[in-house]
């Protein structure tokens, strides 16, 4: 059937079935999905070698892209290929570039400064569909802007034809961007390796691209941020150890599933913060519920400070509170955590009752890839693009050569259209 069904002022309460979009069977879905994730986290590397073989029919020896594959494949594409990759590149990274945006410092009243900060995310999978449609244009649009981001980490995985090797468009624009890490494998499998970390494939933090059904649904059940109330708190011999005390036990109190973590470097501060714990824990009305909380809890003596660091960002806490010399300027090494507070007179509950930042924040780790409410949360950022004649001719060629290369070519024809048709309307 080539026509497409007319349907003339249909009522307001037909929209919803009308709009509906094309359904699979979700619960049996779920379920082939939710297999292949298990299987692939308790198995690693010998659950996405069978899932490889059994799905896209491909058996190899060696997974990640190997240098020489680059220059193959740069040696391989068609310069016109190239140079429209180039131009798209370049017109992306132009508009990308406007989105890196300083916030102010803001007052919410004497004494009180509140602000926030662009993070990158440290380490990203980027899902490139390689199938029927080897979308090399989707590797442009996610890498540039994790570039710009400043993102430490970038991996692609993406599925490989059934000689084993990737369409050099998808190699030739990862060389490009400066992506050195790419895995020839596909399906949920690859969501699965790039979310748990395989003994090949490294973890990530967050997934991005498109994909299948599969694909689609395991980077729903992947990306799903819960947990319970937890706070940590880096802490040097300058801290008063009651306070830090009082804080553990602030977040303690929320249920006995919450944790604490202390990182200090002072084994005097963590004794004296325990003996502080033991006589204000007598005194809380929830104090059954904050003991239990405490056995979840730890504290790490840690020399070095950079370490401290690097284990905070690893945990990726919830609230984070930096009680020590140079606090401010140590929260510039702050990478992961949904809130930090900076000093000694900056306690979590300030930020989750009346500071003015927001006390919805991610859990569970989630921080490494998930931010806080903000506005940003109730807002959409809708992109809008107008071409004239003029503006369309000069990218002409970029599109028409990129898409045929995809095999797409109905996304070609539309911009022959409309170069082969005589009109005189420039807009």
């Amino acid at each position: 059937m080539s026509s497409i069904q007319i349907i003339e002022n249909p009522a307001k309460q037909e929209w919803a079935a009308l709009l509906a979009r094309p359904s699979y069977h979700s619960a049996s879905l779920d379920a082939g999905v939710r297999k292949i994730l298990t299987d692939v986290k308790n198995r690693g590397d010998k659950a996405v070698d069978e899932y490889s073989l059994q799905f896209d029919q491909v058996r190899l020896k060696e997974w990640r892209v190997v240098p020489a594959e680059f220059d193959v494949a740069e040696n391989k594409l068609d310069e016109k290929l190239k140079a429209a990759i180039c131009q798209a590149k370049q017109n992306i990274s132009i508009f990308h570039k406007n989105q890196l945006i300083s916030e102010p410092v803001v007052e919410t009243q004497p004494g009180i400064k509140c602000w926030r900060k662009s993070v990158a995310i440290e380490k990203i999978g980027l899902y490139i569909p390689g199938g029927t449609a080897p979308l090399f244009s989707t590797l442009l649009m996610l890498g540039v802007p994790a570039i710009l981001a400043g993102c430490d980490e970038i991996i692609i995985c993406t599925p490989p034809q059934k000689d084993g090797t990737i369409h050099p468009a998808i190699l030739y624009s990862a060389k490009l961007l400066g992506i050195k890490i790419i895995f020839k494998v596909g399906g949920v499998q690859a969501i699965a390796a790039m979310a748990y970390g395989t003994e090949t494939i490294p973890a990530v933090y967050k997934i991005f691209g498109p994909g299948n059904q599969y694909v689609t649904q395991a980077k729903k059940i992947i990306h799903l941020p819960a947990g319970p109330s937890e706070l940590a708190v880096y802490a040097d011999e300058t801290a008063v150890p009651a306070y830090v005390a009082a804080d553990l036990l602030s977040q303690c109190e929320h249920g006995p599933d919450s944790q604490v973590i202390l990182v200090t470097n002072s084994q005097a501060l963590a004794e004296k913060v325990n003996l502080a714990l033991t006589e204000q824990v007598e005194n809380l009305p929830r104090k059954s519920i904050a003991l239990k909380s405490l056995g979840n809890s730890k504290i790490f003596l840690i020399n070095d400070q950079n370490v401290s660091m690097q284990l905070l960002n690893e945990y990726a806490p919830e609230h984070l509170i930096l009680a020590c010399t140079d606090a401010e300027g140590l929260a510039g090494k702050v990478r992961n955590a949904g809130s930090v507070f900076i000093g000694n007179f900056a306690p979590e509950s300030a930020g989750d009752y009346a500071s003015g930042t927001n006390h919805t924040l991610p859990t569970n780790g989630f921080a490494k890839a998930y931010s806080g409410v903000s506005l940003d949360s109730f807002v959409k950022k809708i992109s809008f693009q107008q071409l004239t004649r003029k503006g369309l001719q000069s990218i002409a060629n970029t599109v028409i050569v990129m898409a045929t290369a995809e095999g797409l070519e109905a996304h070609a024809a539309a911009v022959k259209i409309r170069l082969s048709t005589e009109l005189t309307i420039d807009n």
